[in-house]
This record gives structure tokens, sequence and C-alpha cells, in this order.
């Protein structure tokens, strides 16, 4: 009897770090982030664009997360008796970094530029879906109120069906060594 508690333990333990492991990295669920940001109201209500945030996506392989000196550029002056942006006036006094919790994650195999998409003009839109429509980013998109799986899969033969043929409509071809393994995997 002692066994079996002891396995049902270390089975059920597993479980639950299984699960949430599935969720936080796996699942097309939108994190819960420290700040209840929303792009709808920055991107669409304020047609502020990506770049003005995410300086780094037209430079690097990553689009980076604004500073919370970006932030509080704005916020000084804009709806400072939020309580959002109290947690965001709070983090610039402590003089510590948001700690936003990422949301699209490729294998660590895997090489993405978001340099190279964002100057052969790839919308952001085409990976990440309307996200000017999104109160919470997710990855997941709705349409006429059904929710559908990813908005792009992010997997190996979305991009290579991309690389081939959708790129055409970016570029107006086929990208240069864009199916050659090596390309992606470093």
């Amino acid at each position: 009897m002692k066994r079996f508690l002891l396995y049902l333990t270390v089975a059920i333990i597993t479980f639950t770090i299984g699960y949430n492991i599935n969720l936080i990295y796996f699942s097309d669920r939108a994190p819960e982030q420290p700040i209840n940001f929303s792009h709808k109201v920055h991107a669409a209500d304020n047609s502020i664009p990506c770049l003005y945030c995410h300086i780094y996506a037209d430079k690097s392989t990553i689009s980076g997360v604004p500073s919370v000196q970006k932030c509080m550029g704005c916020h000084k002056i804009i709806k400072t008796d939020s309580p959002e942006i109290q947690k965001v006036v709070s983090y610039w006094e402590k003089k510590e970094p948001i700690p936003w919790i990422k949301v699209y994650n490729l294998p660590d195999y895997v090489y993405f530029s978001h340099k190279r998409h964002v100057k052969a003009s790839v919308p952001c839109q085409r990976c990440h879906g309307d996200v000017a429509k999104m109160d919470r980013i997710t990855r997941q998109t709705v349409i006429f109120g059904v929710p559908f799986l990813r908005v792009s899969p992010l997997k190996m033969g979305w991009c290579l069906d991309c690389h081939k043929n959708g790129a055409k409509e970016f570029i107006g071809g086929p990208v240069r060594n864009g199916t050659d393994c090596w390309t992606c995997h470093k």
C-alpha cells in the first residue's frame, strides 16, 4: 500500500509539473503578463507602429520588448492614475525591468532573424496575427467568435511554404537560400 501511495504521489507531481510546463511553453493560451498591456489600445487606437516599442526587430534576431523608460516616456503624463500604469511606475522607481513573459518560443536549434524578415517587408501580422486587434497577445486567432489554434504554427513546414511560395508577395519571388537547411538551423 505504501508503494502504491508513493507511485501515485510521484505520478501526480510529474503530471502537475508537465501540465504546467505545457501551459507555459507549448499551449496556445496567452500567458498572464505582469502588466495588463493592450496592443489594441496602443497599436490600433493610438496608431503606435510595432517598431516604436520593438526597437530591435529591424536590427537583430530578436524584436525586443520596450524598456520601462520607453513606457514612462508617455505614461509620465498619460493615464497616470491607472492601476496598470502604477505598476509600470513601480518598476520605474525600483529601477527594475518589467518581467514580460515570452509568448512566442522557437526551439533552440532554430535560427530566426526578425531583422531579415522586417528588411524583406514581411508584415508582423504574417506570423503574429492582427496584434492591433488584440487586448492580450495570444497565439490564437478568433474568426467569427470561434477560436482557432495559432495564427501561424511557426513550424518548419509553414516556414518552408512561405520561403518557397509566400515570399513572392513580399520580395517578388522565392527566398534566396531560403530552403537550405543551414538558413534556419545553426
